[in-house]
């Protein structure tokens, strides 16, 4: 049973790798035909598109109560995709980082972090009972969510006002695109299952905990979606979709995804002191947002890459070495 989900994880990342490069190709066609820059693709149908998995998961174990996974699940897909996809990414090649990007988009997924921060160390912070994500800071993050929607859909709008005269000369074959589009969303989510659920039952067998399940393997595999895309973007210099699909990714993560959760049971979060994901999850995109900076050209360099691939793997090690 063990080598048959070896082999599930296998055809697992075939499905991932396919479904990126049908996104990839289908949404930047329609940010062509409808006048709407890749950008707000990425922040939208790719960013939600590439989370399903995150909220599936999340769903599932929330409802069974299993919540180290659900939070687990989160912050470790947030903390990988942020370190090791942008690392990744920016080694392939530097990511030119927009403006609005720079002011808006990046700051909101600071901010969510900020706010999750401030919400789940109950005890660190005002000496509450336990540390939790409560139902009332669930409709809290939702409320930030709607806020980062009406962002979106006025960004949208001013875009295509922009852009129309490009639209208007664009053709594209709307079924077949399309098609392509759900086809490569399907294949992203069916493959995040195999993997999550192959993964699951490796680590299980091997007795690993809830928490560093959700941390490490299932976080890796629900964000693979994440990283097949902004690679396959990466390569084909379509940066805006890069940037925006992880940075849409991590606030719709946080604000929805948690949001949703915490709305269906209460998180209770590892340990009665301060959390150390939680604060790595903070620290990831206050980085993010000083390389876009440092390296020059408001670009995430390839230097700078290599530095959150280092701080990955140190936290890794210390993930595994210290487990709490």
């Amino acid at each position: 049973m063990i080598g048959l989900s070896f082999v599930l994880i296998l055809l697992g990342f075939v499905a991932l790798i396919s479904g990126a490069e049908f996104l990839v190709r289908s949404s930047s066609s329609l940010a062509r035909r409808f006048g709407v820059s890749e950008l707000v693709i990425g922040l939208t149908i790719v960013a939600f598109g590439t989370s399903a998995p995150e909220l599936t998961v999340n769903l599932f174990s929330s409802l069974s109560g299993a919540n180290s996974i659900t939070l687990g699940n989160i912050l470790g897909s947030n903390i990988f995709n942020i370190l090791l996809i942008l690392g990744i990414s920016s080694l392939i090649y530097p990511l030119e980082v927009k403006k609005s990007t720079t002011w808006i988009e990046i700051p909101l997924c600071l901010l969510s972090g900020l706010v999750l921060l401030v919400l789940a160390n109950d005890v660190f912070l005002d000496k509450g009972a336990a540390n939790d994500v409560s139902r009332s800071d669930g409709f809290i993050l939702l409320f930030f969510f709607m806020i980062f929607m009406a962002y979106t859909f006025h960004a949208m709008r001013d875009d295509s006002l922009q852009m129309q005269q490009i639209a208007d000369a664009v053709e594209i074959k709307m079924t077949r695109t399309v098609s392509a589009l759900l086809a490569g969303l399907f294949l992203l989510f069916a493959g995040g299952k195999l993997i999550v659920d192959n993964s699951v039952a490796i680590a299980e067998y091997f007795g690993v905990s809830q928490r560093i399940i959700g941390l490490t393997i299932i976080s890796t595999g629900t964000s693979l979606p994440e990283l097949a895309t902004s690679t396959v973007a990466a390569f084909r210099k379509k940066t805006d979709i890069a940037i925006g699909n992880i940075v849409g990714s991590n606030i719709f993560n946080v604000f929805f995804i948690l949001g949703i959760s915490a709305g269906i049971s209460p998180l209770a979060i590892f340990g009665d002191s301060f959390n150390p994901d939680l604060a790595l999850n903070l620290i990831a995109s206050i980085l993010l947002f000083l390389f876009v900076f440092t390296g020059g050209g408001r670009k995430i360099q390839r230097w700078e890459g290599g530095v959150f691939l280092v701080l990955y793997a140190g936290y890794l090690v210390n993930l595994l070495t210290n487990p709490q």
